[in-house]
């Protein structure tokens, strides 16, 4: 993907990776629309890459309808949206909180399914386009320091696999990325105690050069991990059993359920 006059869309873009996202987007040529709830760091974020801050609690569609129409009446239309928006758990199930359940999985998990839905008919009419939505390596492994945060992370990747086929139909390509312990304000709390424990932690240019990756050559459904010392890639997953037969022999389909494409013959 080339991001000159392309139109972005990043939330969570006051600080940290969407910050760091948003100022490499609009050096590689992008329009760019800044989205988060501190309007004084959004806006000094736009400010310096030249492109417009909206206000957006993700937890609350209206919002990001709001800013994808911003990005539309401003750019004249969508290309990028970067579902970037998070927070840390801070809260176990000895000291659980449903107000602050829900808080966590409102920003963490429903910001991603509305962005996606706010997003759609923008990219739609520009012929297609790229999602990205910032998922976690608690997303793809056990996560017994915080399984809350594991669980919403694991929900963004579920829900990235499973609209990849769906929406390549239409041109878009959907990914997510999944870091390892980056420098933000997520691990502010534990980061002297994951340093002393031995466990790295990435600098945010490393992150946005997976998501500049991803957006460059990322295949619909595939969600990149990104960990110290490695190049990042897609995970495989294993495959899992699938479905069978009461005689217990696997469920073969002429045609894809999900996008009614012909299935390949196996060689």
């Amino acid at each position: 993907m080339d991001f000159s006059g392309k139109v972005a869309l990043v939330t969570g873009a006051a600080n940290g990776i969407g910050a760091g996202l948003a100022r490499r987007l609009a050096a590689a040529g992008a329009s760019v629309v800044v989205a988060d709830v501190d309007d004084a760091g959004g806006e000094a974020v736009a400010d310096e890459v030249g492109g417009v801050f909206v206000h957006c609690d993700v937890r609350d569609p209206r919002d990001s309808e709001a800013a994808v129409a911003l990005a539309v009446e401003r750019f004249g239309g969508l290309d990028v949206a970067v579902l970037n928006a998070g927070i840390a758990t801070g809260f176990t199930f000895d000291d659980f909180d449903v107000e602050r359940y829900r808080t966590v999985m409102g920003i963490n998990l429903d910001g991603v399914v509305y962005g996606v839905h706010a997003a759609l008919p923008a990219l739609r009419a520009r012929g297609g386009g790229r999602i990205v939505a910032t998922a976690s390596m608690a997303g793809l492994m056990a996560m017994p320091m915080d399984p809350l945060y594991g669980a919403n992370k694991a929900a963004v990747v579920g829900l990235v696999r499973g609209l990849g086929p769906v929406l390549a139909a239409d041109g878009i390509t959907v990914n997510a990325v999944c870091p390892s312990f980056a420098d933000t304000n997520i691990v502010t709390g534990v980061k002297d105690a994951l340093e002393a424990a031995g466990m790295p932690i990435m600098g945010v240019d490393d992150v946005v050069d997976a998501f500049v990756s991803v957006l460059r050559s990322g295949q619909p459904g595939e969600c990149w991990f990104v960990q110290a010392g490695r190049p990042s890639a897609p995970f495989t997953f294993p495959n899992p059993p699938g479905p069978r037969t009461a005689t217990g022999e696997r469920v073969r389909f002429t045609r894809d359920p999900l996008t009614t494409s012909d299935v390949p013959e196996e060689s």
